[in-house]
C-alpha cells in the first residue's frame, strides 16, 4: 500500500496526470440489461422528454384523435364555428395537460436532487462533504463502508476495500480492491485498483483520485445506450387505469347505441350525431384519473420534502396510509444523535467526565486509544463521521489532546474496519514500546477477547450495567502489542483491557409526542437497535414505546424460534436489542405475515436487506449510507422519528385527496351520462350540444379535480385506524356514494332541461341543462371536500385552489351564457334573468341535497 505521505508530496494535477487512465473490460451487455431494469434516477436526465414532445403526446389519446377527425369533417362541411370550438377545446386541454405534466415532473426532479448522493472530498487539506454531482476530475474522494461511488477513479490507498459492482458487471458478489504500483500500460487496464460510479462500498475504507465524472464514467457510457426509460406506475395508478379501461369500453358502447338511435330512429344528421357521441364519450370517460393521481402524488411528495421526508418511490406515498407497524432504530431517530461522553471506567473505578485526568497514566492510554481507533474528524468545516466517534474526538479536545496531533504522532499503519458481525474495529500504530493494535467495540464482545481475571471482569460488567441502566451507551477499549505492522482478524484476541467510555444520547424532545400520536392512530411503534437491552429499554420506556404488557428482548432470543413461533411472539415485544441484519428481516417479515404493512428505518449497509423487505424502507438522510438510501422508499432529511409520523399523516391525507378527486370526476361524469340516457329513453331532444360537453370536460373536470388533490391536510386522519393494505379506493360504499351524488346532480340537470323545454323549446332546454350540469359540478367540488357536511363551516373556504377553480369556471360559464358573440360558438340560447336564477338555484340545491345526505348518513 502506498504511504499517504508519498502521495501528498505530489501536486494534485501532477498526480492525476500520472494516474489518469481509461478502464476497460466491463460487461457492457449485462450492464445495459441491468441498467434498463434498475436504471438509477441520476441517469435518466439524458432521457427526459422535451416540453414540445409532452405537448404533442396530449393529442395521442384515442378520443382526442376522433375529435380531430370530427373537426376536420366539420370543416369540410363548412361548419366553421364547430370546427373552431373543437380545436380550441382540444388545444386548451393539451396546454393544461402539458403544464400539469411538466410541473409534476419538476416536483419529482427536485426530490431526486434532494436525495442525490453526497461525497467526502479532500480539499485544502481538509475532508469536506459535498453533493456527488459537484465532484470534479482531479478531486480526491474518501470512501467508507456504505458509501456510493460518485465517479470513476484510481485508488490511492485502501484498507480491506470491497465494492458491489453488479450494476456494471452483473456479478452479485462484491469485488475486492487494492492499490497497485503504476508500471506501464499493463497496470492501466487493471480494474482491481479502480472504482466506478454507480457501485457501492460494502466493506473497508479508501481514497481515490477522480478520473472521470458524469456521462464520461463507465456508468454514463452505458446510460447513453438507453434511449428511453419509462417510469413505473404506482399500484393505485395501475388499478385506476384498469378501472378506467373497463369504464371506457362501457361508455363507448353506450355512445355507439346512442349514435345508432339518433341516426336510425330519430333521423338526425350523421355528422351531428357522431360529433355528439364523441363529445359524450370525451366528457364521460374519466381519462384524467391516472394523471390526476400523478399530479396529486407529486405535489404531496413535494410537501413531504419540505417537512424533511423525501419520497424516492411514489408507491411509498400510497403505502403510508396503511402503515400499522413502524420499526425504528433508536440512535438519531428517537434520540438526538448528539453523543456526549458522560462517564469513564478505568483502573477499577467509575469516573465522571468532569473529574477525568488524562495526565494519569491509567486514563491516558484509554483516551489515546479512543482517538486513534476512530475515523471521525472535527474541524472548521464541521463534524464528519459517526456521532459516537465525534464524541470521542470532542472528549480528547476538551482534555488537551488535539486530534490531528495525536494521529500525526502515531499514524495508522493498518486496520481492521468495523463491521456489524464482529462489532469491533482495530487499528495498528507504532507506539513508544513498538507496534501495537488498539481496539474498540461492544463491551460483551470485547471482554470475550481480553485476558482478564474473573473478578476484574465482574467489576467491568457491573460498571457496564450501571451505565446502561442510566441510558448510557458504552464502548470498551483494549490493546495488544504486535511484532509487525500487518494485522489479521486472528490478532483480535488476547487483548489487554483499557477501560470503558459511556456516552449519552438523550431522546429527541418531540419523540414522546410522536410515539403518542402513532399509538392513537393505530400504529404500533417498535424499537430495533444494536444497543444494549437495558439502555434501549430505558429510552423506550421514557418515550412511551415500552408499555405495560410488552417487553424488551435481545435478538438472540429469536434465533431458535420458527417463523410461526416468531409470528406469535412479536406482538409481545416492543424493544429488540443487539439485533443482527437477519433478525431485522425476520422481525419485519413476522409482522407482515400477520397482515401488517411495515415501515422500517435504517442507516447502515447492514440495514439495506431489512429496508427492502419492509413495505416502506425509511433511510436516514444525515447518518444514512448510500446503500441504505438506495434500498429505501423514503429518506428522512433530519433523521427524526417524528418526521416518519408526519409522513404517515401526509400519506393518509394525500390518499384522501386522491379519493376526493376521483369521487368528483366519477360522480360528475355519471350525472352527464344519466341525463343523456334519460332523454334518449324518453325520446326527448338531445339535452347537450357536443360543444357543451367539451366545455364541461375542460372546465369542470381537470381544474376542480386537481384543486381537490391539493386540499389542506387535516390532523383528523390520525384519529382513524390504518387502511387495510388490500383495500382499494373503488370500494362498494365509495361507488354507491358516487352513484347517489351522480343521480342528485342528474336530477337537477333534468329538471332544468324540462323547465327550459316548456319555456322556450329545445334550444333553451339544452342551454339550461348545460348550464345546470356545469355549475352543479363546480358546486359539487365543495361537497367532495369531506365525508361530512362542510356547508356553513370554515372548511368550506380553506382551499384557495378550489375557490379559484370555482370562480374561474363560474365566470367563464357566465360569459358563455350572457355575451352575445359567444352564443353561436357555444350553441346556447339567450336566457332570461329568471332562467339564470333557476339554473343557479338548482345547482346550489344539488349541493345542499348532497350535504343533507352526508349529514343524515353521519348522524
Amino acid at each position: 500500500m502506498k504511504s499517504e505521505t508519498n502521495i501528498w508530496q505530489k501536486d494534485r494535477e501532477t498526480l492525476f496526470r500520472e494516474l489518469e487512465c481509461t478502464p476497460d473490460g466491463l460487461n457492457q451487455a449485462e450492464a445495459k440489461r441491468r441498467l434498463e431494469k434498475y436504471g438509477p434516477n441520476e441517469l435518466q436526465a439524458g432521457t427526459k422528454k422535451s416540453v414540445l414532445r409532452i405537448f404533442l403526446e396530449q393529442f395521442a389519446d384515442f378520443l382526442v384523435i376522433i375529435l380531430i377527425l370530427a373537426a376536420a369533417v366539420s370543416a369540410m362541411l363548412g361548419d366553421v364555428e364547430s370546427t373552431a370550438v373543437i380545436l380550441a377545446v382540444i388545444t386548451l386541454n393539451a396546454i393544461l395537460g402539458t403544464v400539469q405534466t411538466v410541473k409534476a415532473a419538476a416536483s419529482l426532479d427536485s426530490l431526486k436532487q434532494m436525495s442525490a448522493p453526497t461525497a467526502k472530498v479532500v480539499r485544502d487539506g481538509q475532508t469536506v462533504q459535498i453533493p456527488g454531482r459537484e465532484v470534479v476530475v482531479g478531486d480526491v474522494v474518501v470512501l467508507e463502508a456504505g458509501d456510493s461511488v460518485c465517479a470513476d477513479g484510481r485508488l490511492l490507498e485502501c484498507a480491506s476495500l470491497k465494492c458491489a459492482e453488479s450494476a456494471l458487471t452483473g456479478e452479485s458478489l462484491p469485488v475486492e480492491k487494492d492499490t497497485v504500483e503504476i508500471q506501464g500500460e499493463a497496470a492501466l487496464g487493471d480494474r482491481k485498483n479502480m472504482v466506478f460510479s454507480g457501485s457501492f462500498v460494502t466493506y473497508g475504507r479508501a481514497r481515490f483520485l477522480v478520473t472521470s465524472t458524469g456521462m464520461d464514467t463507465e456508468m454514463g457510457k452505458i446510460a447513453t445506450l438507453l434511449k428511453t426509460t419509462e417510469e413505473k406506475k404506482t399500484p393505485l395508478q395501475v388499478s385506476l387505469d384498469q378501472f378506467g379501461r373497463k369504464l371506457s369500453i362501457g361508455i363507448l358502447a353506450i355512445c355507439a347505441v346512442l349514435f345508432a338511435v339518433s341516426v336510425l330512429l330519430r333521423g338526425e344528421n350523421v355528422m351531428n350525431a357522431f360529433l355528439f357521441a364523441v363529445a359524450l364519450a370525451v366528457a364521460a370517460i374519466p381519462e384524467a384519473l391516472s394523471s390526476i393521481v400523478t399530479i396529486v402524488l407529486s405535489f404531496g411528495t413535494q410537501k413531504m420534502a419540505r417537512e424533511n421526508a423525501i419520497i424516492r418511490k411514489l408507491q411509498a406515498v400510497e403505502g403510508l396510509g396503511s402503515v400499522s407497524v413502524i420499526c425504528s432504530d433508536k440512535t438519531g431517530t428517537l434520540t438526538q444523535n448528539k453523543m456526549t461522553v458522560k462517564k469513564l471506567y478505568a483502573g477499577g473505578r467509575i469516573i465522571d467526565v468532569a473529574d477525568a485526568d488524562f495526565h494519569d497514566p491509567v486514563q491516558e492510554p484509554l483516551l489515546r486509544t479512543a482517538l486513534l481507533c476512530s475515523d471521525a474528524t472535527v474541524n472548521e468545516s464541521g463534524e464528519v463521521g459517526d456521532p459516537t466517534e465525534t464524541a470521542l474526538v470532542h472528549l480528547g479536545e476538551d482534555h488537551g489532546f488535539d486530534e490531528e496531533d495525536v494521529r500525526s504522532r502515531w499514524p495508522r499503519l493498518a486496520e481492521l474496519p468495523f463491521d456489524s458481525d464482529r462489532k469491533l474495529m482495530s487499528t495498528v500504530h507504532k507506539l513508544s514500546g513498538g507496534y501495537a493494535m488498539v481496539t474498540k467495540g461492544a463491551v460483551d464482545v470485547l471482554m470475550d477477547r481480553c485476558v482478564i481475571s474473573p473478578a476484574a471482569r465482574a467489576e467491568v460488567e457491573q460498571a457496564n450495567r450501571t451505565f446502561s441502566e442510566q441510558g448510557l451507551r458504552v464502548l470498551a477499549f483494549a490493546m495488544r502489542p504486535l511484532e509487525r505492522p500487518e494485522v489479521t482478524l486472528a490478532d483480535e484476541n488476547g487483548l489487554d483491557f483499557l477501560g470503558l467510555i459511556a456516552m449519552m444520547d438523550p431522546p429527541r424532545p418531540e419523540s414522546k409526542a410522536a410515539v403518542r400520536e402513532c399509538i392513537a392512530a393505530g400504529i404500533r411503534p417498535i424499537m430495533i437497535t444494536g444497543d444494549h437491552k437495558v439502555t434501549a429499554a430505558a429510552i423506550a420506556k421514557e418515550i412511551g414505546i415500552l408499555t405495560e404488557g410488552t417487553e424488551a428482548v435481545e435478538g438472540a432470543v429469536i434465533d431458535g424460534m420458527s417463523d410461526e413461533q416468531l409470528r406469535q411472539f412479536v406482538p409481545k415485544v416492543s424493544v429488540y436489542a443487539r439485533v443482527s441484519p437477519e433478525h431485522k428481516i425476520r422481525i419485519v417479515k413476522a409482522w407482515q405475515d400477520r397482515g401488517n404493512l411495515v415501515a422500517m428505518t435504517g442507516d447502515g449497509v447492514n440495514d439495506a436487506p431489512a429496508l427492502k423487505q419492509a413495505d416502506i424502507g425509511v433511510a436516514m438522510g444525515i447518518t444514512g449510507t448510500e446503500v441504505a438510501k438506495d434500498a429505501a422508499g423514503m429518506v428522512l432529511a433530519d433523521d427524526n422519528f417524528a418526521t416518519i409520523v408526519q409522513a404517515v399523516k401526509n400519506g393518509r391525507n394525500v390518499y384522501a385527496n386522491i379519493k376526493r378527486s376521483i369521487q368528483f370526476l366519477l360522480s360528475g361524469n355519471a350525472a352527464g351520462i344519466l341525463t343523456v340516457l334519460y332523454a334518449s329513453l324518453l325520446a326527448l331532444p338531445v339535452p347537450f350540444a357536443a360543444v357543451h360537453l367539451l366545455f364541461i370536460n375542460l372546465l369542470t373536470d381537470s381544474l376542480p379535480a386537481i384543486a381537490l388533490g391539493l386540499e389542506p391536510h387535516s390532523d383528523a386522519v390520525m384519529r382513524e385506524k390504518p387502511r387495510q393494505r388490500s383495500e382499494g379506493i373503488l370500494t362498494r360504499p365509495f361507488l354507491i356514494s358516487v352513484a347517489v351524488d351522480g343521480v342528485i346532480i342528474a336530477a337537477a340537470t333534468i329538471l332544468a332541461f324540462h323547465l327550459g323545454l316548456s319555456a322556450g323549446g329545445a334550444a333553451v332546454g339544452s342551454t339550461m341543462a348545460f348550464a345546470t350540469l356545469c355549475l352543479s359540478r363546480l358546486f359539487h367540488g365543495f361537497s367532495c371536500k369531506s365525508g361530512r357536511p362542510v356547508l356553513f363551516t370554515r372548511a368550506f373556504w380553506n382551499n384557495r385552489f378550489l375557490l379559484g377553480a370555482f370562480v374561474l369556471g363560474a365566470v367563464l360559464l357566465t360569459a358563455v351564457l350572457t355575451v352575445p358573440v359567444l352564443e353561436p360558438l357555444f350553441q346556447v340560447a339567450p336566457l332570461t334573468m329568471g332562467q339564470l336564477g333557476t339554473v343557479a338555484g338548482l345547482s346550489l340545491g344539488s349541493m345542499v341535497l348532497i350535504q343533507l345526505r352526508k349529514l343524515i348518513r353521519k348522524g
